[in-house]
């Protein structure tokens, strides 16, 4: 039972008018009495709120920075009207910042038999799934003196998915692509890739195209097109020990990586090939495998959304190993980790040559842009000394570039506003030259 503010301003002017035809003692016990008595029957009168039915309805999933909207259907079976608030709390990260009490209360009026539904608007800050913590009901009798309180466990999980940022870049990449593959521009020859078609030899063209048998048997000489190789298969590997929870502004590396990681995917499934995924730290924390180009961006952001950076210090030899076993045919392969010095150098470096023998790798690392800032003051002794610190930075993460380029690796190191767009321009890139 739960008194209310009423009950102490009724208890106060009570007093106050027995006081004045009662002795002090005599006075105070009357109006104790006739209180309980009134909050008594307040109660009494109150709807049982541990006997009310909970439904939920509503969004099952969200992307980060979205609004999603929860249903919760009340019925009252008793046979007293229902005057309640109720409270459907969910965690602190559920809410934008200061909106948790105002957007999960509400006023409601139920009358007997009958059921209302109350809608909890959400505006996550955070990926992962979100789980429903208990709904709160005080029923208040016909007085407003006193209340009753339970609370019901009603369950319901939101899934808040990666906010995908980079899909703005996905238009610009696409054309690209399309000009690739020969329906925007005229195509041209590179190094592994796939005949497409015949045409009229322009001044230009590398002779090593000309078709000399289809020139044979017509008036003019004739070259041969190509177009990038479909169904390529292309490994996406997250790295998620203690270096991908480094925050970079306000989010961690592994979200950074998240982003490129899905623009990527995006792109290559447009353009034919298939995409698996690998998040790996000392064991797998999530795959992707098969999936279609129609299936897989709803498959790789349901696989992202709950996964989280481990502190530990990631199984070099055991990703290897992992990468190994699973890309079975010649791949392109993404690994997103960092350019830190001793985890690159130590561990991992030297297990990498052994995934170029036979595939194509790409070394995606997330920069952080407040290093760049650093390196350019000079206005105070102590900027002088910061830019020093970063300049040391970044020379150290240039020569570990520096050596994984040595064994063929393609290394982007760029901050999180342009990882995206590079690792797809990269990947490009790999298309237009035939080595992919």
């Amino acid at each position: 039972m739960a008194l209310t503010g009423r009950t102490a301003l009724i208890s106060a002017l009570g007093a106050l008018v027995v006081g004045f035809a009662l002795p002090s003692w005599l006075g105070i016990l009357t109006v104790q009495l006739v209180l309980l008595l009134a909050i008594l029957c307040d109660v009494a009168l109150a709807a049982p709120a541990r006997k009310l039915l909970f439904t939920r309805s509503g969004d099952t999933s969200v992307r980060l920075t979205g609004e999603a909207h929860i249903h919760l259907t009340v019925t009252n079976p008793s046979r007293r009207p229902l005057r309640a608030q109720v409270r459907d709390a969910w965690p602190p990260s559920s809410f934008q910042p200061g909106d948790d009490i105002p957007a999960s209360r509400h006023a409601l009026n139920v009358p007997a038999g009958e059921r209302r539904r109350l809608t909890t608007t959400l505006h996550p800050t955070r990926r992962g799934d979100h789980h429903a913590v208990r709904v709160t009901v005080r029923s208040y009798g016909p007085l407003g003196l006193a209340a009753r309180q339970c609370n019901h466990h009603v369950p319901w999980t939101l899934r808040v998915l990666p906010p995908f940022a980079s899909r703005k870049h996905l238009p610009a990449k696409l054309a690209r692509l399309r000009e690739l593959d020969g329906r925007t521009s005229i195509l041209t020859r590179g190094e592994g890739t796939e005949f497409d078609s015949l045409r009229d030899y322009t001044p230009g063209d590398d002779t090593r195209s000309i078709d000399w048998r289809a020139t044979a048997r017509q008036q003019t000489v004739a070259v041969r097109t190509w177009r990038p190789e479909r169904d390529r298969r292309i490994l996406l590997v997250l790295e998620t020990g203690r270096t991908s929870a480094g925050r970079v502004g306000d989010t961690p590396r592994l979200d950074a990586s998240m982003d490129a990681a899905l623009l990527l995917a995006a792109l290559a499934a447009r353009a034919g090939d298939r995409v698996d995924l690998l998040a790996y730290d000392r064991r797998i924390r999530a795959s992707v495998q098969g999936r279609t180009s129609r299936d897989l961006l709803p498959a790789l952001t349901d696989a992202l959304a709950p996964l989280e950076p481990e502190l530990v210090e990631a199984d070099a030899r055991g990703l290897a190993a992992t990468i190994h076993r699973h890309a079975t045919r010649r791949s392109l392969i993404v690994l997103f980790t960092g350019l830190d010095t001793a985890p690159m150098e130590e561990a991992l470096l030297p297990l990498l040559p052994t995934l170029t023998q036979r595939n194509e790798l790409i070394v995606a690392a997330v920069a952080d842009p407040r290093i760049e800032e650093l390196a350019a003051g000079r206005h105070t002794p102590q900027a002088v000394y910061a830019a020093a610190a970063a300049e040391q930075t970044r020379a150290a993460r240039r020569h570990t570039a520096d050596r994984l380029r040595h064994h063929g690796i393609t290394v982007i190191d760029s901050t999180p506003a342009h990882l995206a767009p590079d690792l797809a321009d990269a990947y490009l890139t790999l298309k237009s030259t035939g080595r992919l």
